[in-house]
């Protein structure tokens, strides 16, 4: 079968200068190239070192007699704790290769300018030879033998990779051995390698977030020339064998992308809590204030609602024993499922077990790989994984802003979609524009679903959500909701014509193959529906009183944050930052979590603020205080 070279090249440009951001060599089969050439074009277009504005595809056909088979170098792993310990490991092995002033090597690694390829480096005389010093001499022209078919189309795997590529560097012409670290910000391990000892893999060789990498080709004239170094480097193709399989260790990636989490204060853990859901728990054997929790409504430990579960537990028992379609529907799911339906103002209504559950079921049976749907760019993670699980085309358009949604469903006029946005955003707290957003999907006719997850409860009068808050008569096509949050229960759901939810039972693979919810869990959601519409949503103006009430709060205390919903974000930036305020806040009895990347986007870490209807305004006045002082000190 034909053979191909297949190169990817991508760049960024700032004013009049372009900068490397992201590169890889493929030699590939013909019936491999189209897969192998999407899995290069997602790589260069999700790389940490930013967005590629030019990106550069190159396929050469390859006779399989241009081709040199080599084995892998050996492979050794050095486990080192800090940077200046893995410097100094890199220090020995460059002794081992004769450098005697090896502390300036690393120097020359350490310092360099961004190039696209590597410093040739006379070790002798620390002479740098490669001819154009601004762009460095580039080792192309290789892979790994394939040992499986399977192509990853977004991670990229560096121990591989650099593998091949220090392979065919050490057997080069004159090349005695190399010393490289990634540019990747989010990888810091990395190696000397020479056919005298191999490959080294240092796990620490710079500070997490680093943008620091570079690379050293160690020469000392021993055969033919300079210029037969270059060729062979620059135009000699190669195929790397693993006689045995590169895996240094099953576990090593698991443990480097813990380890990777922990250094950039990503890390998360469980905290736990010895006490039911209330405006006050109780955390690590002390009374704390919970600002965090999404009980907007304090039902989900109402004496009312648990009295009402456990009558409905002696009749109906703790579990469903099969899915919806099977043995899974009881008296209890149906009479949610009415009651749901009444209280949004539609023909039917659909549970599922849980949100995400739901917005996944939910998309990834309406629309398929004809459709395009128009998704908020800070729509929930369970959207965005319903959008890729449907494999329709997906349109990510400006947060909230209906012109560049317009502007896009134009570009994409007479095709079948959907709409799809949160009523108010999780991490952020503003509402959505849903009259111009319903206005447009109309006009267009395009479906229109609303994920009312953190306005059900909270926004309207009576606490029927998004619509009443606009005060229109008109719906969305899919109403989709939690029972979690206000309703203080679990599972999710979904309101609108009977047709569509006659076709989710039928299509939605999510409440198909899954175990009903227990009549038990249903029967709480009954309960805190029954108090939301029968006691005239005492609860929700409350809350409401509560937001308005801490806004003012905040501006007292000079933070800058309003909101019209229960979600208070207050930006930080910085991840370790907004860690420590958030501990503090604990110890100072405070439960307020701390939202970082990749719920946020990175440098946006957050306290994510969440009140309930029955906070008190000394609890609000306090944390405010409290808040207010710590954003100060830092």
């Amino acid at each position: 079968m034909d053979l191909f070279s297949l190169k990817m090249r991508a760049s960024q440009n700032k004013g009049r200068q372009s900068t490397h951001i992201s590169g890889a060599e493929k030699i590939v089969r013909s019936n491999e190239i189209y897969q192998e050439t999407t899995s290069l074009l997602r790589r260069a277009l999700t790389r940490p070192l930013g967005e590629a504005d030019f990106i550069n595809i190159k396929l050469e056909r390859t006779a399989d007699d241009e081709i040199i088979y080599l084995n892998a170098l050996p492979v050794q792993t050095v486990e080192v704790t800090h940077v200046e310990e893995g410097l100094q490991e890199a220090q020995k092995r460059l002794e081992q290769l004769g450098a005697l002033t090896n502390e300036r090597i690393l120097d020359l690694l350490l310092q360099a300018p961004a190039m696209r390829g590597a410093m040739i480096l006379d070790i002798d005389t620390l002479t740098r030879l490669e001819p154009d010093q601004t762009r460095g001499v580039r080792a192309t022209y290789m892979d790994k033998v394939k040992q499986c078919s399977s192509i990853n189309y977004l991670d990229k795997n560096h121990f591989e990779e650099a593998l091949v590529l220090a392979t065919k560097v050490a057997h080069a012409p004159n090349i005695i051995g190399e010393i490289c670290i990634s540019d990747d910000p989010d990888y810091v391990t990395g190696y000397v390698a020479s056919k005298k000892f191999g490959y080294v893999r240092i796990t620490k060789l710079k500070h997490f977030g680093s943008h620091l990498g570079g690379r050293i080709f160690l020469y000392k004239q021993t055969e033919g020339t300079l210029q037969d170094t270059i060729r062979y480097l620059q135009e000699q193709k190669v195929l790397v064998q693993f006689e045995q399989s590169p895996k240094p260790n099953k576990w090593a990636k698991i443990d480097e992308s813990l380890e990777q989490l922990k250094n950039l204060n990503l890390y998360r853990t469980t905290k736990e809590i010895h006490s039911a859901a209330d405006p006050h728990v109780l955390y690590n054997k002390q009374q704390v204030a919970m600002m965090a929790s999404n009980n907007y409504l304090n039902f989900a430990n109402d004496e009312r609602v648990k009295a009402y579960a456990l009558s409905v537990g002696q009749t109906f028992g703790i579990g469903s024993g099969g899915s919806r379609l099977t043995t899974g529907t009881t008296t209890v799911h149906n009479t949610l499922e009415q009651k749901l339906a009444v209280f949004k103002g539609t023909e039917d209504a659909l549970v599922f077990n849980s949100g995400y559950v739901a917005n996944v079921g939910i998309i990834s049976a309406l629309c398929s790989k004809d459709d395009v749907i128009f998704s908020d760019e800070l729509n929930h993670a369970s959207i965005i994984d319903g959008c890729k699980m449907s494999q329709a085309q997906i349109v990510v358009y400006k947060h909230n802003d209906m012109q560049d949604l317009e502007e896009k469903v134009r570009q994409h006029a007479g095709c079948r979609g959907l709409i799809v946005s949160d009523a108010v955003f999780s991490m952020d707290g503003d509402i959505v524009h849903l009259p111009e957003l319903l206005r447009i999907a109309n006009q267009y006719e395009l479906f229109s679903m609303i994920d009312e997850a953190h306005s059900t409860g909270v926004l309207g009068q009576t606490g029927r959500g998004i619509c009443e808050h606009f005060g229109l008569t008109q719906k969305p096509d899919i109403l989709m909701g939690t029972l979690s949050k206000a309703l203080g229960g679990e599972g999710g759901f979904v309101c609108g014509e009977k047709r569509l939810i006659e076709f989710l039972k039928n299509k939605a693979r999510s409440f198909i193959f899954s175990t009903s919810l227990s009549p038990v869990t249903m029967a709480s959601s009954i309960a805190a529906l029954t108090l939301l519409m029968e006691e005239e949503s005492k609860q929700v103006q409350k809350l409401q009183q509560n937001i308005r009430y801490f806004n003012a709060c905040l501006a007292r205390h000079g933070i800058h944050t309003r909101s019209e919903t229960a979600i208070f974000p207050i930006i930080i930036g910085d991840e370790k930052k907004a860690m420590h305020i958030s501990e503090t806040l604990l110890e100072q009895g405070y439960y307020i979590s701390a939202i970082r990347y990749p719920t946020v986007a990175k440098g946006s870490a957050r306290l994510r603020i969440a009140l309930m209807a029955d906070h008190t305004q000394q609890q609000l006045d306090d944390v405010a205080s409290s808040i207010g002082q710590l954003v100060k000190e830092i």
